[in-house]
């Protein structure tokens, strides 16, 4: 409630005495590993460690929960389901270990663990010593002085596991609370454009193309970049509905803002877009400003959210995914002496990551929006909305 939410901002605006205390001017644990202000998730662990898990701290109480509603999404992201990702054999089962209490949400941390069952890490003994072009090897261990070199350790999308399991419940509270409707879809594979036919065909093919038609053509190009011993990247659209007018907290913390924040965190994204995006650069000011009228929207170029603040119209985000840098094409790199070095990547890999972004990408838009919800209600719960929503747009 309230009180939370002025104990936190306190937290957030007290100065560390010293570096060693280990403190960052976010409050939000330690650097870099917690999402959110009043709903967070801090997560932990590497690819090849025992398990991987988080901490979601914020939940409000009495929600229905159990293992089974969160395992729904991880088997939608998980590893080894088709030919076309990597072969690594994760159950990726989910222990609830706190939090819950004769099903329901105590609102107190929920604590989540996967652990890790089909780690092969001595793929990965000739490159403790190189970095991987393209990978995040050479930052790490310039930053830290310090790296695990097993399956990309922290940075690895392994961890991207613990986002899905959290954002199922923020999925879960959402849909429950206000009948929000997270879904995602793969707009592009590598140069292959994929026409959007309807939600229904999402589920029924691996690369979470919304149009069955073209999944033939998905799986021979892929399969082709395989044999060719290299990688391509996608683009993934998520569209959450019946969002609230309201949400987001300008200026810093604006809703667009944290939703990019949070994709940006993503391994592997290169580039979020909100509604129109970058095509809003060709478009004329007439075009693009989304007409009112007393019965709807006329468009949704803004993708939901203008001045940072939710519009009631569908959130749509698009987020742009580069090749994975884990081929077996040689590539030239150095080790950590300096000295130039060949290096083929060996191992179980994605041909593109992209393929399992989707739920993904939907789990960190659930996340920023419950985080939204929360902070709403604790300042804005007492408004008088002057005028009804509208309706959304109309085409």
């Amino acid at each position: 409630g309230i009180n939370a939410e002025y104990g936190r901002c306190l937290w957030k605006k007290k100065p560390a005495s010293s570096a060693s205390e280990g403190s960052n001017e976010k409050g939000d644990g330690m650097a870099g590993s917690t999402l959110g202000i009043v709903f967070t998730v801090t997560s932990f662990g590497e690819s090849h460690g025992p398990a991987i898990g988080c901490i979601v701290d914020g939940c409000p109480p009495g929600l229905m929960l159990t293992e089974a509603d969160i395992q729904i999404e991880l088997d939608r992201r998980k590893p080894g389901t088709s030919r076309y990702v990597t072969q690594r054999r994760e159950p990726d089962t989910v222990e609830i270990l706190s939090g819950v209490y004769e099903g329901k949400t105590t609102g107190t941390p929920i604590a989540l663990l996967i652990r890790n069952a089909d780690q092969r890490s001595k793929d990965y003994d000739k490159l403790t010593e190189t970095f991987r072009p393209g990978h995040a090897d050479y930052a790490y261990w310039c930053k830290y002085g310090i790296r695990d070199p097993r399956g990309g350790g922290r940075s690895s999308a392994r961890e991207t596991a613990v986002r899905v399991a959290a954002g199922a419940i923020a999925k879960k509270w959402l849909a429950e609370r206000f009948g929000i409707l997270i879904r995602g879809y793969m707009v592009q594979l590598g140069e292959k454009l994929i026409p959007f036919s309807r939600w229904e065909d999402v589920s029924q093919n691996p690369f979470f193309a919304a149009d069955l038609a073209i999944v033939p053509e998905l799986a021979s190009y892929v399969d082709s970049i395989r044999k060719r011993l290299d990688s391509v990247g996608a683009r993934v659209r998520v569209v959450a509905q019946h969002v609230p007018v309201g949400w987001g907290e300008p200026v810093y913390d604006r809703l667009d803002a944290d939703i990019a924040h949070a994709m940006m965190s993503i391994n592997a994204v290169k580039g979020v877009e909100i509604g129109a995006g970058f095509a809003a650069v060709t478009q004329y000011g007439s075009e693009h400003g989304d007409e009112l009228t007393p019965q709807g929207f006329i468009s949704n170029h803004a993708g939901g959210i203008t001045g940072g603040i939710s519009t009631g119209q569908d959130i749509v985000v698009t987020i742009a995914i580069k090749p994975t840098p884990s081929i077996a094409t040689p590539r030239r790199s150095i080790d950590t002496s300096n000295n130039a070095v060949v290096i083929e990547t060996h191992g179980r890999h994605d041909p593109c990551v992209g393929i399992r972004a989707t739920p993904i990408a939907e789990a960190m838009l659930a996340l920023v929006l419950i985080d939204h919800a929360l902070r709403y209600r604790a300042q804005c719960a007492d408004v008088h909305m002057p005028l009804a929503s509208i309706a959304a747009s109309r085409g």
